[in-house]
């Protein structure tokens, strides 16, 4: 089939050819771009045809840390706890989950806010009051945190005494009793012990993923935590609706040898091209809200945590993965576990050369300025997520009283990392917070709320990005991160048809309204994925 798009700004994000009118596709390809008439005379009669009424059409976006699979599972099985903002409400929300699916073993609720919620005030009490009957759990918008109901507890034998896994810490009260709430690899100590959703669900669950990623125009993601679990939904979904590359985690339990025998079996079970697994996945450090992160100096207001690894260990895990042609993924909020990642990787570059891993940091929250300027000679690419780079209107953010004012410069310093060479993709983190990404793109911009959210300062105005390195963000450089840039990323002859046709023109409206924002039509490999209704 051959299909002609015309009547468009087509902004190709190739240097070679950065606009077009039109573009002829073929096979799931672009055959050419350039003038309308010429792409038309070249399509001929019989070509199926797009008009796009004037509009900005891009490259697919693709978004380069995203949970997909357990995203579109909360969608299928979980009550949604991103906006309540006291018990009450969390409670009513976790009841009407369990009365929606009353045949479900383990009631899930997700994305209650810790600045809103902490240790001392979500408890088994607070949630027994809502789901008395059956296990619950209820995860935190970060999934760094959660909280069990009494029946989950007593499921799994969570009582005085029991000891914290590697990693990860029981809440426990004065008299030493579990309060329910879990911190990281507690979390995972006790879902291995409750039920899990069935197959089913998870299946429902990206076909649900796969539909709210087109319609934000995602051709493409990466995946920052698969699984055998993963990777059999993935592999076994049938035709997919947009590229998944993957991230295996290794934990403080493997060594060199386990985890290059697990990675490496699932790497070749996958090897793509629309599913591929490329990535090791390490949580270097947790998060501010339950006091993880790894600084280089305390907390402001005391306290520190450690990194999850020995530097020795993450050095020799680092480098046999690097061998082995693996490109690492790093989680790192503070910046003792940025630094602890880039010094590993800078061994590891010694001990095996140099070659394009595109080695990425995550998150980013906290970096010390001497350590932005290490990432572009380390060819360590910058995985961001600028949406948290803001005021919040509605909840507090605890972190900045933890980082202090002495160091509120290094908070989210996407400026000082760009201006020192380093290339940076734009991802979401979602279900953590929303993946659509000119909410994301605008914020990246402004530093602010969007309006309608309401007003606050910007945070750290200096360290805005352009609307080109934010689009730059979420293809060609979106595309490096995934391995795919030799076929993606840019419309350009022989790459694949991923293209996506905007309302308004993002590079030209105000910063201001980009995050309003629709994607009116998703093409991937050339075919529709995404229509708005309004969209002829």
């Amino acid at each position: 089939m051959t299909l002609l798009v015309t009547e468009a700004r087509i902004v190709t994000m190739d240097p070679a050819r950065p606009e077009a009118e039109a573009l002829v596709i073929e096979g799931g390809r672009i055959r050419a771009l350039g003038r309308r008439d010429e792409m038309a005379a070249l399509a001929g009669a019989g070509a199926d045809h797009i008009r796009c009424g004037g509009r900005l059409v891009l490259p697919g976006f693709q978004d380069t840390h995203v949970h997909l699979l357990s995203g579109g599972a909360d969608l299928a099985t979980a009550a949604p706890l991103f906006d309540v903002a006291d018990p009450a409400a969390l409670q009513a929300r976790l009841a009407a989950g369990a009365a929606a699916r009353p045949e479900a073993p383990l009631v899930i609720g997700t994305g209650w806010q810790p600045g809103l919620f902490g240790d001392h005030d979500l408890t088994a009490a607070v949630l027994d009051a809502a789901v008395p009957d059956r296990p619950a759990i209820a995860y935190d918008s970060s999934f760094h945190s959660a909280c069990l109901n009494s029946a989950a507890m007593a499921r799994i034998g969570l009582g005085p005494g029991i000891p914290d896994p590697e990693n990860g810490h029981f809440v426990t009260d004065a008299a030493g009793r579990p309060t329910g709430m879990l911190h990281e690899a507690a979390i995972g100590w006790a879902t291995d012990r409750l039920p899990a959703p069935t197959d089913a669900d998870y299946r429902e669950g990206l076909r649900l993923a796969q539909a709210h990623a087109n319609a934000h125009g995602l051709t493409g993601i990466l995946d920052p935590c698969v699984t055998g679990l993963e990777a059999r939904i993935y592999a076994g979904a049938g035709p997919l609706d947009l590229r998944v590359a993957g991230a295996m985690p290794v934990t403080g339990a493997d060594t060199p040898h386990t985890a290059l025998a697990r990675l490496g079996a699932l790497r070749a079970a996958h090897p793509g091209p629309d599913f591929h697994l490329h990535s090791a996945k390490i949580f270097a450090d947790g998060v501010f809200e339950n006091r993880t992160a790894a600084l280089l100096d305390p907390y402001a207001d005391g306290g520190n945590h450690a990194p999850m690894f020995s530097d020795a260990a993450l050095a020799e895990l680092v480098a046999a993965l690097d061998a082995a042609r693996f490109q690492i993924h790093a989680h790192v909020i503070g910046d003792a576990a940025a630094r602890q990642v880039l010094d590993a990787l800078a061994l590891a570059r010694a001990a095996n050369g140099d070659w394009p891993a595109r080695h990425q940091l995550a998150h980013l929250q906290l970096l010390a300025p001497e350590d932005a300027a290490r990432l572009a000679p380390l060819g360590v690419m910058a995985n961001i997520q600028p949406l948290w780079a803001r005021h919040d209107p509605v909840v507090p953010d605890i972190a900045l009283d933890m980082i202090g004012a002495a160091r509120l410069p290094q908070t989210y310093a996407f400026r000082r990392m760009l201006d020192h060479g380093a290339l940076a993709c734009l991802s979401s983190d979602w279900p953590v917070s929303t993946l659509n990404p000119f909410e994301i793109i605008e914020t990246a911009v402004t530093r602010q709320p969007r309006r309608a959210e309401g007003w606050r300062p910007p945070f750290l105005p200096d360290q805005r990005l352009t609307v080109t390195e934010a689009v730059q963000g979420y293809t060609t450089h979106a595309a490096m991160a995934c391995w795919r840039d030799g076929f993606t990323g840019s419309l350009r002859p022989g790459f694949s048809a991923d293209l996506i046709v905007l309302d308004r023109d993002i590079l030209a409206c105000p910063a201001e309204e980009i995050g309003a924002t629709r994607v009116l039509l998703t093409l991937f490999k050339g075919r529709p994925v995404h229509r708005a209704a309004d969209f002829p």
